[in-house]
């Protein structure tokens, strides 16, 4: 089945208190039962809200761990410690920190698992997960060439290019190391991943394809 969009839906206001109540349910529900034993119903008694109240807000389980585990990852900030290596490595190590809560790793992986076989489900994480947090990117970049860390990059196609594959190097390293090969993301790995990447940001442009 399709995931439905939740603008698709009409109803009463939703209220932010019963929205908050209910993601706070699902990441419990997600630790004490896991993604296979995880139900609406149950999310709906811990959370002290109707069944139904869940079903006007999303089309089933996937949908609603999507949201549980995107709003642990809205807590990120991008600290400001006077470097662009040291800004980096300050919101790395909260992003694996976060990942290393078992409810931002049992719902992640489980979501990721079932998109593969539903492109809403896909769009969904690309929209509550991936591009609400490359807001992270634009800031550190705006900073690090404001300081004089990175040059400017005036065309806007090329501009989104490159914040396109700093998040897709950061998430994809920080995500694989800590779900994939269960290896602690910790002060000296993400050090060494931070210089690494400087190293690449700082280097010349490799040439177009065709050339």
């Amino acid at each position: 089945m399709q995931s439905r969009s939740p603008a698709s839906r009409t109803g009463r206001p939703r209220s932010a208190t019963a929205d908050a109540a209910i993601l706070a349910a699902t990441r419990e529900a997600l630790v004490e039962l896991g993604w296979s034993k995880l139900t609406l119903g149950d999310v709906a008694t811990r959370a002290g809200v109707a069944k139904t109240t869940l079903y006007r807000r999303w089309a089933g389980k996937n949908e609603l761990v999507v949201d549980a585990v995107a709003e642990l990852f809205d807590a990120l900030e991008l600290p400001d410690r006077g470097s662009l290596a040291a800004d980096i490595e300050g919101v790395v190590l909260q992003f694996a920190s976060i990942l290393a809560l078992p409810e931002a790793r049992s719902g992640l992986m489980a979501v990721v698992a079932e998109a593969t076989r539903d492109e809403a489900l896909r769009e969904r994480i690309r929209a509550s997960v991936v591009d609400r947090q490359k807001r992270l990117v634009l800031e550190g970049r705006a900073r690090a060439q404001a300081r004089g860390e990175l040059p400017a990059e005036p065309d806007p196609a090329s501009s989104a290019r490159t914040v396109d594959l700093i998040f897709d190097m950061v998430a994809g390293a920080v995500v694989h190391r800590t779900l994939v090969s269960a290896e602690p993301a910790d002060e000296e790995w993400v050090h060494g991943f931070t210089g690494v990447l400087l190293r690449g940001l700082a280097g010349e442009a490799p040439p177009p394809a065709d050339a």
